[in-house]
């Protein structure tokens, strides 16, 4: 299904009826991932499921989105179900906009999160890190000269493809510069808002958000709790998913 919301085509998956369940993809990612959570909650729940601009089958933003504007969209596509309660499941990505959702004066009440190998905390950078991303950085700007760029016009790109991450290289420009904006963006200060009872799933091998960033989402978050899936990764929720199901099954109630 597809439907505008702040002026964008979203697309997007609604299947069930009850009360209001929303899944959030990870960065990268769609809502194709997320079929076997709908099918299982759909027979209890009302699913909602949406690619979020600039992924999967949505437009792009016309301009480079940090994580507010992307939790001003989210209220902007609930708005039309009014609900009264939210269950939210973010992935990721997906997990940032809830954080930054829960700390807003919001027309509902969120019920449960659960949130699953979720971004949010910032990376503590060693001083050999700092130094190597200050010298990128010269590095950008002496390759931006117009004399270097016209005598080396690929420098630029040889850099960006060397130095950047695999969802940096991925995206397409408009979505590298929302990519910056969103990673540089420490939420610990926001999860103490966070009062529901809360799930953290979380792979025990993933290395673009490590289980230590459970832990301290766990001792922040005051209903917490934290299901380990042993020697998974990042798409914990994939690579172990008879196992997560199971665990959704338990939280949610459901066979």
């Amino acid at each position: 299904m597809n439907r505008e919301v702040c002026g964008l085509n979203i697309h997007y998956i609604e299947e069930g009826e009850g009360p209001l369940v929303v899944l959030l993809h990870g960065w990268g990612s769609n809502i194709e991932l997320f079929q076997p959570t709908v099918d299982l909650l759909k027979n209890n729940y009302k699913v909602v499921t949406m690619d979020m601009p600039g992924f999967g089958q949505s437009e792009e933003p016309d301009e480079p989105w940090d994580v507010d504007r992307y939790v001003d969209f989210l209220l902007a596509f609930l708005e039309p179900y009014h609900p009264d309660k939210v269950i939210l499941l973010g992935h990721s990505f997906g997990g940032r906009v809830i954080i930054k959702l829960c700390a807003r004066n919001l027309p509902f009440k969120v019920e449960k999160v659960i949130l699953v190998d979720s971004a949010g905390v910032l990376p503590v950078k060693s001083p050999w890190e700092k130094f190597k991303q200050k010298l990128i950085r010269l590095t950008k700007w002496f390759f931006q000269l117009k004399l270097v760029q016209k005598l080396f016009p690929h420098l630029l790109e040889t850099l960006r493809r060397s130095s950047g991450s695999a969802d940096y290289n991925a995206a397409s420009p408009l979505m590298r510069q929302t990519l910056v904006k969103v990673v540089n963006e420490d939420l610990c200060d926001l999860m103490p808002h966070i009062v529901c009872p809360t799930l953290l799933i979380w792979g025990t091998a993933d290395t673009a958000t490590p289980f230590s960033d459970a832990v301290k989402m766990n001792e922040l978050m005051p209903e917490s709790a934290i299901v380990r899936l042993e020697g998974a990764g990042h798409y914990s929720f994939l690579e172990r998913q008879e196992q997560y199901l199971r665990v959704l099954a338990s939280f949610f109630n459901v066979s």
